[in-house]
């Protein structure tokens, strides 16, 4: 049975949730990830009124959309980062506060607890999310890194993230981190850490997410090898690396769609992702769950591009053997 192929509304939150699921079921999507920003899933509506989550169904049911996943990326990063004035243009009011960091990193750490229990309520396993990391900044070691200061970036995601994991296990929800540059795991070796810090709980796993591997270098295919019962969600998101002898790989602080970048995302099957290998890895690895396309190109027009890759992973996507295809000549 073929996957159900979703659309992540993380890049489309400019748009009012009604013009957002019409949009959806007119691009020929099954589902729709909902992002937890914008008035696409509002989780302190969701807690706090009886007929919140009701009326989304009904809202989603109407155009024929399912549900399988919430996300929260933007309060998810706020719970390990060092915080800054960046993050107040990410974050709810209620949540940024007057801004002290540490009363910023204790109310995005709440808000994910509550977030789980949001899911719960609106009836999704998945919520997909970053953690931000206390030290993405010590990535180039120099000046010299003491292997304690990566220590106690680990440290700081166990003491942080096992309270909020209670809360997910309480309600029956898994965390779905989007290993992604920023995060505490951004590939296959800090992944491995990561879980090793939270002492592989269930209700920790991974938001599959290729195109963050490929300009690094990771092999996607290897990182579901590598965690082939971790892979709670998958994004659907493409990239490639645009190296002439001038760019740079570390992006020479050039803002996505700019030319003169080292890497960038494309729109599904325009960049380097062999989502043919993917499929037959999450074959393997008995993935069940939806392929959510998470639409970024900036040279693109985006209605444009979010039809095409709905067709285009459609198409991808196949269902596994149950034989051998010379089986028959063992009858």
């Amino acid at each position: 049975m073929a996957r159900p192929v979703t659309l992540f509304t993380g890049q489309w939150a400019d748009l009012p949730i009604e013009q957002m699921v019409k949009l959806t079921s007119k691009f020929g999507y099954d589902g729709i990830e909902l992002a937890c920003w914008g008035d696409h899933f509002e989780v302190d509506r969701a807690v706090s009124e009886d007929d919140y989550c009701a009326k989304k169904r009904e809202l989603l049911e109407a155009h024929d959309l399912q549900c399988h996943a919430i996300s929260a990326h933007l309060v998810g990063q706020a719970v390990l980062d060092n915080i800054d004035a960046r993050h107040k243009s990410i974050l709810p009011d209620y949540v940024w506060g007057d801004g002290d960091p540490a009363g910023v990193n204790e109310r995005a750490a709440e808000e994910l607890k509550q977030t789980a229990r949001a899911a719960q309520k609106f009836g999704v396993g998945v919520v997909n999310g970053f953690t931000g990391s206390s030290i993405w900044h010590l990535l180039y070691s120099f000046p010299p890194t003491p292997p304690s200061m990566i220590d106690d970036g680990f440290k700081l995601l166990a003491e942080r993230f096992h309270p909020i994991l209670d809360v997910f296990g309480e309600c029956g929800v898994k965390f779905a981190l989007e290993v992604h540059p920023t995060e505490i795991a951004f590939d296959i070796y800090t992944a491995e850490r990561a879980l090793e810090a939270l002492g592989h709980r269930e209700e920790f796993g991974f938001n599959f997410d290729p195109s963050h591997l490929i300009w690094q270098g990771v092999d996607p295919v290897e990182f579901i090898r590598a965690f082939p019962d971790r892979i709670y969600h998958v994004h659907v998101k493409d990239a490639i690396q645009t190296l002439n002898g001038k760019t740079g790989i570390l992006a020479s602080h050039l803002n996505f769609g700019d030319p003169r970048r080292g890497w960038d995302f494309r729109s599904p099957g325009r960049g380097g992702v062999n989502f043919e290998e993917i499929i037959r890895a999450l074959n393997v690895a008995n993935y069940q769950g939806p392929l959510s396309i998470e639409w970024e190109d900036s040279g693109m027009e985006r209605e444009f591009g979010a039809a095409e890759a709905c067709t285009f992973t459609k198409r991808m996507d196949f269902s596994p053997s149950e034989r051998a295809f010379d089986s028959a000549f063992d009858e």
